[in-house]
């Protein structure tokens, strides 16, 4: 007797008719007339005219897929991935103090007010070429504007010396890239009052400041240690084979390689080693320059005047192969991935941001109310037709004769980027940053630092000439290190402390720890209490461990400079009070990281997410290598066993 279950006899109710079978179709083409220069032609190209299927009907004409080349670079992250809500972001933001202590005001940014009569003139543009989006391309105020600006070069070329760390070097058609190491000036005469208040306090006749600043110089790179204290805060190095891949803040004349449009993003050749990204939001065009038959978009733009945000308009109507585009680098290439690009350019001086071609300025959220007025007033008479402008926090105090001529200096420059770019064939560099140890000093030096010590000479004369140029108040800060006896690193016990930066595990000093792991994703960190047995209880000595451990991740987060998605995992703490002011502790130590952070609340788990904008490859990266045994994942899988 079989086990099978009998099939039951079909319902005559349940049966579908049967459907005719199709007419037959028309005789195909031969296989020959089928592909052109590679490529398949589609299923109604295939057909006879009289089968062909009418456009719009359903099973037409599919669209192209766009391969890339296996050596080609990963895209770099879009501009929304990892970032959370922007309700929450809002919320999450840590805002570093301003100079007031009040809290950053929103709305600052404004439209520049009808121009003085006696603001210097702007340099006149190149007439606009064949080449779209080069010789008049529009530029506005956005993400490439930050506060830390991205140059501060002089008024002409760099001199023909040899420059430590330096940047790309343009060897294209049409002259030597701008910008790098600037040229000495003739520093602005300041009354001695003036001068006193922006020196800094001293104490029996030396310098006192929070931050100390060590350039040590090696001919295979250049080291800039930062120390707040004693304590190592942030490092920096430069290698001369980093042409390629530090090059935050040059400008390029590109051209277009290939358009994703399901990435919405293009490939630019740039001369660099990986083809740069260029996604779609930093694109900046005018209407005249849309295509209106582009594929999959409506014609017309909406972009006009530039800058243009209208989501009709897609980036393969904006840019073609083959295209040159003027751009400027937001984001280093990191690892596998690209550099970021984007056509907002910007120029930053000691005092203030050039947008060029734009109508909008604002001026620091850091600085007072009195201040801000005071420099708005300024900047009425100094601001050049169809240019923007940005007012860094380093203007405080600023003359009105420093800004004219900072002013002045990126008006200079960038009507040099424009005429290079009109002579020259992509890709081309145009204009590089300034050498690392200049370019640091830029951004961070001010009277808050006791002092600048170089251990080179050369570099040590031409830090000092610029400083005395720009901050000739500080200029007694730049010091020489000459010592033979004992490197400069030693000497400030930089040394040791990198040795500790760089291990996955850092004690703290009542003797617990951190492991702090790094993945693909994200960077996780686990707080222990391990040799901390506390003398009270067992939920004080975990909130005290705690406490400890937010102010170190904070400093560890700036020295080992890591970026991306950060998940912390404290120790459980029963009291919600102890866990708020954890988290206080932790976002106020964050407050002094010029980097752009993130800090969600603690979770019931206790953890804390957050995010950090990535910057560079990280402290690690930096002084190591992939193992070439285990191809980087710590692990040798043993073979007689697969």
């Amino acid at each position: 007797m079989s086990d099978a279950i009998p099939t039951p006899a079909a319902d005559p109710a349940d049966r579908v008719p049967a459907v005719p079978a199709p007419p037959p179709r028309g005789p195909r083409n031969p296989p020959e007339q089928v592909a052109k220069d590679g490529e398949v032609a589609s299923d109604d190209e295939s057909r006879s005219p009289a089968n062909r299927r009418r456009r719009g009907s359903r099973g037409g004409r599919t669209t192209p897929v766009t391969t890339l080349a296996p050596d080609a670079p990963d895209l770099p992250d879009p501009p929304g991935e990892g970032k959370a809500a922007p309700e929450a972001a809002a919320r999450a933001l840590i805002r570093r103090p301003n100079a007031s202590g009040n809290q950053p005001k929103i709305g600052d940014t404004r439209p520049a007010p009808p121009k003085a009569a006696s603001a210097p003139a702007a340099p006149a543009a190149p007439a606009r070429s064949g080449r779209r989006g080069v010789a008049n391309q529009p530029a506005k105020v956005g993400a490439s504007a930050p506060e830390s600006g991205v140059d501060d070069a002089g008024d002409g070329p760099s001199r023909k010396r040899r420059r430590r760390g330096g940047r790309g070097r343009g060897t294209a058609i049409g002259g030597k890239a701008l910008g790098g190491t600037p040229e000495p000036e003739t520093p602005v005469e300041l009354d001695e009052e003036t001068l006193e208040r922006r020196r800094g306090r001293e104490r029996k006749g030396k310098p006192v400041g929070r931050y100390q600043m060590c350039v040590h110089v090696q001919p295979e790179a250049t080291q800039i240690a930062v120390l707040e204290g004693r304590s190592l805060i942030e490092h920096y190095v430069s290698r001369p084979s980093d042409d390629a891949n530090q090059i935050h803040g040059n400008i390029y004349i590109g051209r277009v390689q290939n358009v994703l449009p399901g990435m919405e993003a293009a490939f630019v050749d740039i001369g660099t080693p990986k083809n740069a990204v260029l996604y779609r939001g930093d694109v900046q065009y005018d209407s005249e320059d849309v295509d209106d038959k582009g594929p999959g978009g409506k014609g017309g733009g909406g972009g006009g005047g530039g800058g243009g945000k209208d989501a009709d308009v897609r980036i393969e109507q904006l840019l073609r192969p083959g295209q040159t585009v003027l751009c400027q680098v937001t984001k280093n290439p990191i690892g596998t991935k690209g550099a970021r690009l984007t056509q907002e350019v910007s120029l930053a001086g000691r005092f203030v941001v050039l947008i060029p071609n734009s109508s909008t300025y604002g001026i620091s959220k850091r600085l007072s109310d009195e201040e801000r007025k005071r420099l708005r007033r300024i900047l009425d008479a100094v601001r050049p037709d169809g240019q923007g402008l940005i007012v860094r926090t380093a203007a405080e105090g600023a003359t009105p004769e420093e800004l004219r001529r900072d002013v002045e200096r990126l008006l200079k420059q960038w009507g040099q980027i424009e005429a290079l770019a009109a002579r020259s064939s992509a890709p081309h560099l145009l204009y590089r940053e300034p050498p690392l140890a200049v370019r640091v000093i830029r951004e961070e030096f001010n009277k808050d630092y006791r002092g600048v010590i170089i251990d080179d000479v050369e570099l040590h004369r031409e830090v000092h000439e610029y400083v005395a140029a720009l901050i000739p108040e500080l200029a007694d800060r730049i010091e020489l290190y000459d010592d033979p006896a004992l490197p400069i690193f030693e000497r400030q016990h930089v040394h040791e402390q990198l040795h500790k930066a760089l291990d996955r595990k850092v004690w703290l000093p009542s003797g617990g720890s951190l492991i702090i792991e790094r993945t693909e994703a994200l960077t996780v960190i686990d707080v222990n209490t391990g040799k901390n047995v506390g003398s009270s209880n067992l939920e004080e000595t975990v909130f005290r461990n705690n406490l400890e451990a937010a102010e170190e991740i904070a400093r560890q987060l700036r020295l080992r400079d890591i970026g991306g998605i950060i998940v912390i995992d404290f120790i459980d703490m029963e009291i919600r009070k102890n866990r708020e002011q954890v988290l206080k502790v932790f976002k106020d130590c964050l407050s002094r990281d010029k980097t752009r952070t993130q800090v969600f609340d603690i979770s019931e788990l206790g953890l804390v997410e957050m995010t950090r904008k990535r910057v560079s490859e990280g402290l690690v990266e930096s002084f190591s290598a992939i193992c070439p045994s285990c191809n980087g994942r710590g692990i040798i899988l043993d073979d007689s066993l697969l």
